[in-house]
């Protein structure tokens, strides 16, 4: 085990998985009713808009039947992280979404089973 704990803190990025029939209608109303301004995602594959100091990711799910929050948590150190996290009994989830190889970060679910991204600073997307 370290022996210092790994300092945590709210990353920028905020997922929003939706399931396909509403996923147009969901880009058209932060896009075309509320008007927010559109960010450029990691790799293109998600819709992205500023929401104020946040950057919301929409991103098309099939398989979905409703939409999810999926929220990122940067740390200091991601193997110290992982550590007292599972010391703590939090779930790991890296199945649910690749994160290709060389990313520093996985995935967990929160005890109210919220998903995060727990990820480095220098992997987390503007």
């Amino acid at each position: 085990m370290t022996d210092q704990h790994p300092a945590f803190s709210g990353g920028r990025n905020v997922a929003l998985k939706v399931p396909p029939h509403r996923y147009e209608a969901t880009v058209r109303f932060y896009r075309d009713i509320l008007q927010l301004p559109a960010v450029s995602g990691p790799n293109g594959d998600a819709t992205g808009f500023e929401f104020g100091h946040c950057n919301l990711w929409i991103d098309n799910c099939p398989g979905l039947s409703q939409a999810e929050v999926w929220l990122e948590l940067v740390a200091s150190d991601t193997g110290s992280a992982a550590e007292v996290l599972e010391n703590a009994g939090i779930a790991r989830r890296d199945e649910i979404e690749d994160l290709g190889a060389g990313f520093d970060g996985f995935w967990i679910s929160s005890p109210s089973d919220v998903i995060h991204l727990v990820d480095s600073q220098k992997q987390s997307w503007a």
